[in-house]
């Protein structure tokens, strides 16, 4: 039997990277899946607008008929050097919209639609060690560490429905929206990148219940151990 099976599954930020290899690893295992993303998905949306976040959950119940599973992925591409003092507004305000108030306006709906349907659903946000973590992302960091509570917000109003929340945090995983420097990967106890596949690999197992079905309102870091070390700071090379 497969971990997913009869599951159906809502998929942002679908069209690259760890988004991408959720929508792989959920298929694999048995979900039926829309991926949503601005282009190259089965459900083409810009969530920097609320509006549009609340119109893909109504699109997503529509065609699979019922949500059992959620994933966000979506955040917009960035630039790892710039500072507080270098972000501009608009890249503040698109930074929160996709990532932070984007996660709450389908969170919400998703939610709605699972305690009306009784449907014992879970929800799943990628976050970041940036969420704990400066590191010349002003606007991402928070918006990560803004995601971070708002799963244990979640995950404490929808438990009594057995609805879980989780969140899992990356750590480098070349391509998508993150280019390593030189010397990374020596500040990385396993000595690798890591790949979304390592990413959506623990994603399933926390969204399943054979091996996920106590685990609500937490955070699962998954980064080859390079939090052990100060890896904010450039590396030796």
């Amino acid at each position: 039997m497969k971990l997913l099976a009869g599951e159906r599954a809502l998929v942002t930020g679908s069209a690259r990277g760890i988004g991408r290899g959720m929508v792989q690893a959920l298929r694999e295992e048995g979900a039926e899946v829309l991926g949503a993303d601005v282009d190259e998905a089965d459900l083409p949306c810009d969530l920097s607008s609320t509006q549009a976040a609340r119109q893909l959950a109504e699109e997503a119940i529509r065609r699979l008929g019922t949500v059992s599973l959620f994933v966000h992925c979506a955040s917009p591409r960035r630039q790892e050097s710039q500072t507080v003092l270098e972000v501009t507004d608009a890249q503040w305000r698109g930074m929160l919209a996709v990532n932070l108030d984007a996660a709450f306006v389908l969170c919400q709906a998703l939610g709605r639609h699972m305690v009306e349907r009784g449907i014992k659903g879970r929800m799943l946000l990628t976050t970041s060690l940036h969420a704990q973590s400066p590191r010349n992302l002003p606007h991402y960091s928070a918006a990560k560490a803004g995601e971070t509570m708002l799963v244990k917000e979640l995950a404490r109003a929808l438990g009594p429905r057995g609805i879980r929340v989780n969140a899992i945090a990356p750590g480098a995983i070349p391509g998508g929206g993150f280019n390593a420097p030189p010397g990374m990967v020596e500040k990385i106890p396993l000595r690798r990148f890591g790949t979304p596949a390592d990413v959506a690999a623990m994603a399933v197992a926390i969204l399943s219940e054979r091996y996920g079905a106590y685990v609500t309102g937490s955070t699962v870091v998954v980064d080859g151990g390079i939090a052990l070390n100060n890896w904010i700071e450039p590396p030796d090379v």
